[in-house]
């Protein structure tokens, strides 16, 4: 008696096997990190889609010499980055402290000024707060690449029951694989400690051992080599950001003009800040009549 007549469901199950074969996504292609400068980070999905790194054309960013007020800020992480854009040690960077006052604008421009002083250096990798925990993921897809990496997260930070920073730590870390020596995770927070102040005092109040309970999460940012602090501008640093932006698109005011509204604009936006100025520069050009530059 043949096989099949013995187990009448085996052409039933060959056929069940083959169907879904033909239904499974194909394996996912090996990414190409040569084809640009920049990739946004997009982990497996829902609906079997494959992890992938999507090139970004054209980075959204300002030039390093127009970063104004954070000089000490801008010499920390440029030179960290070219160091490691030549091949050198380096340190994982996390950029903390007043909102709008260009952290995320300053790491963009950092890689920016490194790929110019050695071309095709470095690779940018945005990664999203909510996919902070697929790190590992995302290292084992760059390991061993000869290419340089910038994994960078903006605006990151820690709620309550959240355990994704264990994926962080881990990474900074190195963990049992250790850290890529091609990559650097550089982060914005507009925390110093990633995680709420309210929350630390209420795990130290609720806690059999305060110092204990959050300890693990308070030291993820003592993880990070380089610690930036940003600051709120005075009004002196704010009119050398709005005469800078001015300058760089070539508007046609005078200083005095130019102070003048542009302490009516942040009076109405309640601070003075780097993105406030930027806000206010869009406002000045745009009832001018100048167009943006091509970048």
């Amino acid at each position: 008696m043949s096989e099949t007549a013995s187990h009448p469901l085996l052409p039933t199950l060959a056929r069940i096997a083959a169907a879904l074969e033909r239904l499974a996504p194909p394996p996912a292609a090996k990414p190409d990190l040569g084809a640009a400068d920049a990739f946004v980070w997009h982990p497996a999905g829902t609906g079997g889609m494959p992890a992938q790194l999507a090139p970004v054309k054209r980075v959204a960013a300002v030039g390093i010499g127009l970063l104004q007020g954070v000089d000490r800020q801008k010499n920390l992480l440029l030179e960290n980055t070219l160091r490691f854009a030549r091949g050198l040690p380096a340190n994982n960077a996390m950029l903390w402290g007043a909102r709008g006052m260009g952290k995320s604008s300053l790491v963009k421009a950092a890689h920016a000024a490194a790929n110019a002083e050695v071309p095709g250096a470095l690779a940018l990798i945005e990664i999203q707060r909510e996919d902070i925990r697929t790190l590992p993921e995302l290292l084992n897809v760059l390991r061993d690449n000869s290419r340089r990496f910038l994994v960078f997260c903006d605006d990151l930070s820690f709620e309550r029951e959240d355990q994704d920073y264990k994926a962080l730590k881990s990474v900074l870390d190195g963990g049992i694989e250790g850290r890529p020596a091609n990559v650097l995770f550089y982060a914005t927070s507009n925390r110093r400690h990633l995680m709420a102040r309210d929350m630390i005092e209420n795990e130290r109040s609720t806690a059999i051992n305060p110092g204990e309970a959050v300890e693990e999460k308070v030291s993820l940012s003592d993880r990070f080599g380089l610690w930036i602090g940003f600051h709120n501008a005075d009004q002196s640093t704010f009119f050398a950001m709005v005469e800078a932006y001015a300058a760089d698109l070539g508007l046609a005011v005078t200083p005095e003009e130019l102070h003048r509204q542009a302490v009516e604009w942040s009076v109405t936006r309640g601070g003075r800040s780097g993105r406030v100025a930027w806000q206010f520069i869009m406002d000045l050009a745009g009832r001018m009549g100048v167009a943006l530059p091509a970048r």
